[in-house]
């Protein structure tokens, strides 16, 4: 944000808007909200998550009064100091619960089978206690407990004899923090007193942010991360940063989430659990995010494959059987380069580990959220007004999983001819969730419609055009857009970060600067190479640089010297190649690695150099020849034409023997050059240098 709208935002912080909109809450949703910076007070001086100092703050200090506010405080802080507990008072708790006979407590809870003595036993995290028993009814009611664990306000008991085999520690009862019930029509009723903007500003603060300090597309992005929570099998991708907040919303909002840190995983902890026949975490979680993309690994060979497969269908075979399971999958992480750089050298996936580079599995991703556009959290960004709890927040969230708002594009639009059935599915996926979080009574309009559509098209968008660059021609079709049913206009969706920033510059280089698109050595994959001359007075002899020890460009490179110093009279009689010393530097542009289709390049860069007149401005040159001066016609023509487009050619230059392929290029491709065509080196040249 600039500074200017920053401190226009902390100016309405206390205003009109935030009273009203406190007022508006307390008068539709009373008991239901809590002063978020009381929150924040508790929250400094206990590792407690939100979900369970809210609970506690909701049942005490959901009022308006200051004097009510001060005294439930007060008494939150009392429970929090008798019955929370901390790891480093964990022996004195068990010395009061022993010495007592029983204590109530908050902590999580886990729970694991022990097979030998066929009870199920809990591990206390903060209490540091494990074996304690606890019984297969409330097991069976909160089956998260055998899944990652739940925080809960808990009964313990003490009790001990001689010869027991387990921990004299019992469960008596177990109350997970979460609300008992929820009233969905009061819900959708209060809805309907907000405004859109207004009820954005809720979500935001139920979440602890100050919506008065963001940029109206910063709320949208921090939207979208709640998506996953009303949405199942919602596929979420958010990079960028480091401290925007990006594990916030899955590790303190909603207790129905789960966030692994980056790490190893297994097929077994995250699907199904062959030996005990259990559903692993994907059937027990409403969101599973994973953090630090860089450091995922599974130990299982077909652990990547089948979390494609989930993603896909929300379900994956296991033994025998498919299994169900309706969890939405996140994953974040960070970006240590500027996106300006990934975008003109590489792909916004690249900090995900090499073994989950795979076309296929990103093109699971529903959205991407550009985490570089939210600024870095900063006190102010959090909020001291009145939110929701986040409690009843997130079991409406929960609920709305329920419902599908699919259908509502249909009402008032078409999508355009370049989405395939994937991003369909997406861009579907996307609005259903906005507009559940937004419209949840079903009250929108076309207008609400289109801003969710738009946003949604946008974020499948910056999927697609990463798999554009790492799968090629197959993800070609990203122009997206939509149709308004009424008056049949077309509007296009773009995203930011691919306007500017192109490696082929405008305007007139130095004689003899030449790109050319190309395939790198040992890979599959084109890129950008540009090869930079420089002609000193001399003897005839030729160093290069740029290419490392690779043989292929090193030989490439030689040829093309060689048939220069041999042909070059036949481009100008002026030419003459033993008067001079010539150094080609190779620019490897999008880390392809080094190319061994360099021979023609060299030839038309040395022309010109020696010449002194530039090639055309922003063109390509693609095609090679062979020793013999052989024109080679260029392989995956569309695609080079597409790597040259994004890196910024205006002009391409094709060999003869290409025409045939042409057939093959999508028209609004081709359309996008001025093509021109060559059948020799020695035409190739001319061409290049626009000598007719």
């Amino acid at each position: 944000m600039t500074d200017e709208s920053t401190a226009a935002a902390a100016d309405n912080t206390d205003g009109v808007l935030s009273s009203d909109l406190d007022q508006l809450l307390h008068a539709h949703f009373a008991g239901r909200v809590v002063r978020k910076d009381l929150t924040k007070v508790l929250k400094e001086g206990a590792n407690v998550p939100v979900f369970v100092l809210e609970y506690l703050l909701g049942n005490y200090c959901a009022s308006d009064d200051p004097a009510l506010i001060e005294q439930g405080l007060d008494t939150v802080k009392k429970v929090l100091s008798e019955n929370f507990v901390r790891p480093d008072e964990a022996e004195k708790v068990k010395s009061t619960i022993r010495e007592r006979g029983s204590l109530k407590i908050i902590d999580k809870v886990s729970v694991t089978l022990n097979e030998r003595r066929d009870v199920y036993e809990a591990h206390l995290s903060n209490l540091g206690t494990r074996g304690v028993e606890i019984t297969t009814a409330t097991v069976k009611k909160y089956e998260k407990l055998l899944a990652g664990g739940i925080w809960s306000v808990i009964t313990m008991r003490y009790y001990f004899e001689e010869g027991q085999k387990g921990s004299p520690f019992m469960i008596d009862e177990l109350k997970p923090i979460q609300m008992p019930n929820m009233d969905m029509q009061e819900l959708f009723t209060g809805r309907d007193s907000f405004t859109e903007d207004e009820w954005i500003d809720v979500l935001l603060r139920s979440c602890g942010y100050e919506p008065t300090q963001f940029e109206k597309r910063v709320k949208w992005h921090l939207l979208c991360r709640m998506v996953p929570l009303v949405e199942n099998n919602y596929n979420l991708c958010e990079l960028g940063p480091r401290s925007t907040g990006k594990s916030h919303m899955y590790k303190e909002i909603s207790p129905n989430s789960i966030l692994i840190s980056g790490g190893q995983t297994t097929v077994a902890n995250l699907f199904y659990n062959m030996s005990r026949r259990q559903v692993g975490l994907v059937g027990m979680w409403d969101v599973v995010a994973f953090d630090e993309v860089a450091g995922i690994s599974f130990k299982d060979k077909d652990g990547i494959q089948m979390m494609k497969d989930f993603m896909a269908s929300g379900s994956f075979a296991r033994g025998r059987d498919s299994v169900n399971a309706y969890a939405s999958m996140v994953f974040v992480g960070n970006i240590n380069q500027s996106v300006e750089t990934l975008v003109r050298t590489g792909h916004l996936l690249a900090p995900f580990p090499v073994a989950m580079i795979d076309s296929a599995f990103f093109d699971r991703f529903h959205a991407y959220v550009p985490g570089w556009e939210i600024p870095k959290m900063r006190p102010e960004f959090f909020t001291d007004r009145f939110g929701l709890i986040v409690d009843y927040f997130s079991e409406w969230v929960r609920e709305m999983r329920k419902r599908s708002f699919g259908d509502a594009i249909g009402k008032y639009f078409r999508l355009g001819r370049d989405l395939n059935q994937r991003d369909t599915i997406a861009v579907r996926h996307t609005v259903s969730g906005l507009l559940k979080l937004l419209y949840p009574n079903e009250k929108y309009d076309k207008e609400g419609v289109r801003r969710c559509l738009e946003y949604a098209l946008e974020t499948r968008r910056r999927v697609k055009e990463q798999l554009k660059k790492i799968g090629g021609m197959e993800f070609y079709d990203v122009h997206f857009s939509y149709i308004d049913l009424e008056t049949s206009e077309e509007r296009f969706v773009s995203v930011l970060e691919q306007g500017g920033g192109s490696l082929i510059p405008e305007g007139q280089l130095k004689p003899g600067v030449l790109h050319t698109v190309a395939q790198g050595s040992g890979t599959e994959h084109l890129g950008v190479y540009r090869i930079e001359p420089q002609v000193t007075s001399g003897n005839g002899t030729l160093k290069m640089s740029g290419v490392g020890s690779n043989t292929g460009s090193r030989e490439s490179i030689k040829v093309g010297f060689d048939y220069f110093k041999a042909n070059a009279s036949g481009v100008s009689a002026s030419v003459k190649p033993g008067d001079h010393d010539y150094h080609l530097h190779v620019v490897e542009l999008q880390n392809t690695g080094a190319t061994n289709s360099l021979t023609l390049m060299t030839f038309i860069s040395l022309c010109s150099a020696v010449m002194g007149k530039p090639l055309q401005s922003q063109m390509v040159v693609l095609g090679s020849m062979s020793l013999g001066g052989n024109i080679i016609p260029v392989e995956n023509l569309a695609e080079s034409l597409q790597v040259a487009h994004d890196a910024g050619a205006r002009r391409v230059l094709l060999p003869m023997a290409s025409v045939t392929d042409i057939p093959t290029i999508p028209g609004e491709l081709f359309a996008k050059f001025q093509t021109s065509f060559y059948s020799d080196p020695r035409d190739a040249a001319f061409k290049a240098l626009g000598v007719e």
